[in-house]
């Protein structure tokens, strides 16, 4: 069979999407070797992130070059022409916003819905619009959904009537690199960043439901307890949403809630090796992938008890109420001045992420992609 992927979305905009597209790619086609993955891909969109020759490289994975970029109207027409060109039985769409009438059959994946549940995500009702319109047609014009979690799963369900049995969750895993770094190395990316020998990171965009204030505020009682340890905000900012910042000055925390800005990919593991925590109190989340790579660098985790990220951490990280600053902030003490606690959270967390695999993912994923190909009319 000829299995079509729209891989323009492994690129430096896109990286957690574009982490998921490549490696489920590398995974699908290592998995079917007598079946075809054609991967869609457009040349003039930057990708300094992943080794697009590494997968298109692969005996059994031909390239279709496409002009249209994400997002554009000329995609309408380019995506159709493609799947009739090279003769697709299906075209996987990574991202609900796509060509939504193909003349294959079409699978799409939708990660989470977080608008529907947090509205504040997405601060224009033109924005919030056009998300409920295009997550819809997704879902209505889609042979077979995917998506990374049974909590996505069911909001999908209960918030836009998608019919369970379309729907596949398939876990993904981590990049290989995601390990503990050796210590020289770690020393070199604090240098690099500023950090001292202590610090708790966070790593993830500024959303208001990244929970972000919350974690402000029960980190400045770890700060008058523990003078010596830093709070890192690591991932790409986004202005329109100062107020973690803004919290963090007004309580007088100075320099010690540090703002890090995106980070580049081969400094990742070492930042996460080198951290004496890993803080995530998401409110919502379709996945969690940041917290999977945490752990499989070896950092202890406290994260969030709601929507999908119980899944991801199952027994191995302290699962705190988000919405309980006192809660989160004696789950941080403990974990920072309780040695043993510390040192099983660490072992818990490199166990639990080798239970994720791509392999797996793919298996499933190419299950689902035989049943909608053998369906289609």
């Amino acid at each position: 069979m000829r299995f079509g992927l729209d891989g323009r979305y492994i690129r430096d905009h896109f990286p957690g999407i574009g982490r998921y597209t490549y490696h489920l790619a590398c995974a699908v086609a290592d998995a079917a070797p007598d079946d075809t993955l054609v991967v869609l891909l457009n040349e003039r969109q930057e990708n300094s992130r992943h080794a697009l020759a590494d997968l298109t490289g692969r005996p059994n994975v031909e390239v279709a070059l496409v002009a249209a970029p994400p997002f554009s109207l000329r995609e309408y027409l380019d995506l159709p022409l493609a799947a009739r060109r090279y003769r697709l039985d299906l075209l996987h769409s990574p991202y609900y916003v796509k060509p939504y009438w193909l003349p294959v059959p079409s699978v799409t994946t939708v990660y989470d819905v977080t608008p529907a549940r947090y509205p504040e995500a997405l601060p224009s009702r033109r924005a919030r619009f056009v998300f409920e319109l295009t997550t819809r047609l997704a879902i209505e014009t889609s042979a077979a959904l995917l998506t990374l979690s049974e909590s996505a799963r069911r909001d999908m369900r209960e918030l836009f009537d998608a019919r369970p049995d379309r729907i596949t969750v398939t876990y993904p895993a981590v990049d290989a690199t995601f390990t503990p770094r050796p210590a020289d190395e770690v020393a070199r990316v604090r240098e690099t960043l500023g950090l001292p020998e202590a610090y708790i990171l966070y790593l993830g965009i500024n959303k208001p439901h990244k929970n972000l204030v919350r974690l402000v505020e029960a980190f400045a009682r770890v700060a008058a307890a523990l003078p010596e340890v830093t709070l890192a905000l690591a991932g790409k900012p986004d202005p329109r949403y100062p107020d973690a910042v803004d919290r963090a000055r007004a309580l007088g925390l100075g320099d010690r809630v540090r703002v890090l800005g995106a980070i580049a990919e081969d400094s990742l593991p070492a930042l996460y090796t080198g951290a004496a925590l890993f803080v995530f109190p998401s409110l919502y989340e379709g996945f969690g992938f940041p917290v999977l790579e945490a752990m499989a660098c070896g950092a202890p985790v406290i994260t969030s008890s709601a929507s999908s990220l119980p899944e991801v951490a199952g027994e191995a990280a302290l699962l705190v109420n988000p919405v309980d600053t006192d809660v989160l902030a004696r789950a941080m003490l403990a974990v920072l001045q309780d040695g043993r606690l510390w040192t099983r959270l660490h072992r818990a967390s490199l166990a639990r992420a080798a239970e994720f695999s791509w392999t797996r993912a793919a298996q499933q994923t190419l299950t689902m992609y035989r049943r909608v190909a053998r369906t289609a009319p």
